[in-house]
C-alpha cells in the first residue's frame, strides 16, 4: 500500500520550498493576473507575492487528496494516495499556513501591481480560513448531512484518466481507502470525547450511504467500478483486463471492509455518542466555531444578531409578494387566515404539478435550460464549456438537495418525485445551470490570467449568491412561465431569506429543531421531505446556509449603485461580465471591482464588456 509521508515530513518538504520565498524569482509558465514575474513592471513585491501563491498552491495540491467534490474534476493527474488526515499532518499545515500568513502580512501592499493588491485580498482570507479550520479541529467533523468523506470518494470517478499509470494510481487510491477511513475514524473518535460532533438529532438514515457499500458483494456494481466499464481502446485488451480484475479485488479487499468498519463505529459509538445540543454554540469553542463559519461562509463580519434581523426582514417582503401572486390566481382558500397555509397545502398535494417519472422530471429540467440557452446570451458572455443533465446517484439522492450545479454537470434528483415540485424546477434551473453554477463554473475556469488559486477555488458567498440573483434575474429573462413558477421562484428565494433566520435561530439563539422545521414549513412551498433535509442541513453545517441571500443581496445592491451612477449608459451584460469575470472573489473585493467597473464604465461608456474586466 502507498502510504503517505509523515507530518514531520511535509512540513519539511513545505519549509523547504518556502524558504526562499522573499528573493527567488518565480517558476514561468503559470497564468496569472497583473504584473507577474519576468514583466518589466514587476516589483520586488509583485515577484514575493507570486512565489509564495504558487508554491502554497502547489504544495496544497499534494496535501489534498482530491476526492471530493470540490476537486479540479478536469486535472489530468490523480494521486496514487489520498490525503492524510491525521492530527499530525493536520497541525503541520496549521503551522505552514500560519508562515505564509506571516510572509504575507510582510508585504507591502502599495508595492504590488492593482491586479495583485486584489489577489492577495483573495489570497490571504482564503489561506486564514484553512489555518482557522485547523485551529478549531474542523477536521474533526468530517461530514453533515448533506455531504461526507465516504460518499465524496465517489467523485474521484469522474476524473479523466486515459492512461495505464492512471488507472494504476487510481487503484492504489482504492487500497488506501482504509488507512483513510482509519485516520477519519480516530478523528471523530477525538471529536466525539470533547463534544464536537455532528448533533444526534440529524444522524438516523445517514447509515445507508455507508451500508450500500459496506453490504456489496459483486464490486463491479460499485459507484468507484465505474472508470472500468469502458476502458481505452488504446489500452491492450490483457492490460485492460488486468486493470478489471485489480479493481475489483481493490474494491472487494479494501473498500468494502473499509466501509464495514465505518458502518461499525458509526452504528456503535458514533450516533450513541454524538452531542444531544443542536447549537454550534454549545460545543468547545462553539462561539469562536460559529463566528468563524460566518466569516468563511459570508466573507463578511456580520453578527447573528444583524444576519437574523436582516432575515426576518427579507421574509417579510417576500411574503408579500407572494400574497400577490395568490391575489392575482384568485385562490381563497378557507378563510382569509389560513389563506396562505391552504395555497401551499394544495401545491403539494396536487398532481399538476408533478412528474410521475424520473425521465420526466430530467426532460423537463433539460427543456427549461434550452429556453434559456435561447436568451441568456444577451444578459452574459458565454463561456466555451457546455454542461450536461444527469440524475444524482442513488446511494446519496435521499439526502442530497433536489439539484446541483458546477463544472460540466447539473445533477437534479430524481428520488422521491412527489417531493420534487414542478413549479420549483425552473428557479432550480437556473440556480445550478445556466445562468447559475454551471455556466458561472466554466467561465471562472476560462479566466486564463487568473492565478490557480483563483481559477480553482470557490467562494460560497459569491457563488451562491450569483445563483439566487440567477433565479431573480430568470424574471427578467421571460423564464417564469405561469404564475406557479413565479410562485416556485419566489418560494426559494423565501427559502434563502428563512435559512438566514433559521440558521442564527439554532446556532446562535437556541432554536429547536422543531422550531427551524416550523419556520421553514410555514414560510415556503417546499416539500416536507425538502423541509427536513435542508432543516437537518443547516444544523450539521453552521454558516453555509448564509451565504445564498447575503450574497445575492450584496449583488442587488451593487447593479442598484451601478444603474444609479451610469444612468442611461448602464449594460447589464457588461454589469454581468464584470460581476463573473472576477471569479470566486469575498463580497469587499466584490464591491471594490465593481467601482472599479463603475469608474471605468464612466470613463469610457462605449467599451462596453471590455471593461468588465
Amino acid at each position: 500500500m502507498n502510504r503517505p509521508p509523515s507530518a514531520s515530513l511535509l512540513l519539511a518538504l513545505f519549509l523547504a520550498a518556502t524558504a526562499a520565498f522573499a528573493t527567488e524569482p518565480a517558476a514561468h509558465g503559470g497564468s496569472h493576473g497583473g504584473s507577474h514575474a519576468g514583466s518589466p513592471a514587476a516589483t520586488a513585491a509583485d515577484t514575493a507575492f507570486q512565489a509564495i501563491h504558487e508554491k502554497e498552491w502547489a504544495w496544497r495540491q499534494q496535501q489534498d487528496g482530491g476526492a471530493d467534490e470540490d476537486s479540479d474534476a478536469a486535472a489530468g493527474t490523480l494521486d496514487p494516495r489520498l490525503a492524510d488526515v491525521s492530527p499530525a499532518a493536520q497541525q503541520a499545515r496549521l503551522q505552514a499556513w500560519d508562515q505564509v500568513l506571516r510572509q504575507l502580512d510582510a508585504l507591502d501592499p502599495a508595492q504590488l501591481s492593482e491586479a495583485n493588491r486584489t489577489h492577495l485580498a483573495i489570497y490571504r482570507e482564503q489561506v486564514r480560513n484553512l489555518a482557522e479550520d485547523v485551529r478549531l479541529r474542523g477536521y474533526e467533523m468530517p461530514f453533515n448531512s448533506d455531504s461526507s468523506f465516504w460518499a465524496n470518494l465517489n467523485f474521484m470517478t469522474r476524473r479523466p484518466m486515459h492512461s495505464v499509470e492512471a488507472y494504476r494510481a487510481y487503484i492504489a487510491r482504492l487500497n488506501d481507502v482504509p488507512r483513510y477511513f482509519d485516520q477519519q475514524i480516530d478523528n471523530m473518535r477525538a471529536g466525539l470525547a470533547r463534544g464536537f460532533s455532528v448533533p444526534r438529532a440529524v444522524l438516523d438514515g445517514r447509515e445507508g450511504s455507508i451500508a450500500a457499500v459496506a453490504d456489496l458483494r459483486d464490486p463491479t456494481r460499485a459507484a468507484l467500478y465505474a472508470p472500468f466499464k469502458e476502458l481505452p481502446a488504446k489500452i491492450p485488451a490483457a492490460e485492460q483486463q488486468a486493470l478489471r480484475e485489480a479493481a475489483q479485488a481493490a474494491i472487494r479487499d479494501s473498500v468494502v471492509p473499509a466501509f464495514a468498519k465505518l458502518q461499525t463505529f458509526f452504528r456503535e459509538e458514533y450516533v450513541p455518542g454524538a452531542r444531544t445540543t443542536l447549537a454550534a454554540s454549545a460545543m468547545p469553542d462553539g462561539e469562536a466555531y460559529y463566528r468563524q463559519q460566518i466569516r468563511e461562509y459570508t466573507t463578511l463580519d456580520l453578527a447573528p444578531e444583524q444576519i437574523h434581523r436582516i432575515g426576518l426582514s427579507e421574509v417579510a417582503r417576500i411574503r408579500a409578494e407572494m400574497d400577490a401572486i395568490i391575489d392575482q390566481l384568485g385562490f381563497q382558500g378557507r378563510s382569509p387566515e389560513t389563506r396562505f397555509q391552504d395555497f401551499l397545502h394544495f401545491l403539494r398535494t396536487d398532481p399538476q404539478f408533478y412528474a410521475t417519472e424520473p425521465q420526466r422530471l430530467l426532460e423537463r429540467a433539460a427543456w427549461i435550460a434550452k429556453r434559456v440557452d435561447a436568451r441568456i446570451g444577451t444578459y452574459v458572455s458565454l463561456p466555451r464549456g457546455l454542461f450536461t443533465i444527469v440524475p444524482v446517484p442513488d446511494d446519496i439522492a435521499p439526502f442530497w438537495t433536489s439539484g446541483r450545479g458546477g463544472l460540466g454537470t447539473y445533477w437534479v434528483n430524481t428520488w422521491d418525485l412527489p417531493s420534487r415540485p414542478l413549479y420549483n424546477l425552473p428557479a432550480l434551473t437556473l440556480h445550478e445551470a445556466s445562468p447559475g453554477h454551471a455556466l458561472q463554473a466554466a467561465l471562472s475556469q476560462e479566466q486564463d490570467e487568473l492565478p490557480a488559486f483563483r481559477r480553482n477555488s470557490y467562494i460560497s458567498a459569491y457563488g451562491e449568491g450569483w445563483g439566487l440573483y440567477a433565479e431573480k434575474l430568470g424574471k427578467e429573462m421571460g423564464i417564469y412561465e405561469t404564475p406557479y413558477e413565479d410562485f416556485g421562484r419566489l418560494t426559494y428565494e423565501m427559502w434563502r431569506a428563512a435559512r438566514l433566520v433559521i440558521d442564527t435561530g439554532v446556532h446562535h439563539y437556541g432554536w429547536s429543531r422543531e422550531q427551524a422545521l416550523a419556520y421553514l414549513r410555514d414560510n415556503t412551498a417546499l416539500s416536507e421531505h425538502e423541509v427536513t433535509t435542508e432543516v437537518d442541513r443547516y444544523i450539521s453545517w453552521p454558516g453555509q446556509a448564509l451565504s445564498y441571500k447575503l450574497g445575492e443581496l450584496a449583488i442587488v445592491r451593487l447593479r442598484a449603485k451601478a444603474e444609479a451612477a451610469l444612468g442611461g449608459e448602464f449594460d447589464l451584460r457588461a454589469f454581468h461580465d464584470a460581476i463573473l469575470a472576477e471569479g470566486s472573489v469575498p463580497l469587499p473585493v466584490l464591491e471594490q471591482r465593481i467601482d472599479a467597473f463603475i469608474a471605468r464604465s464612466k470613463a469610457a461608456p462605449a467599451s462596453g464588456a471590455a471593461d468588465a474586466r
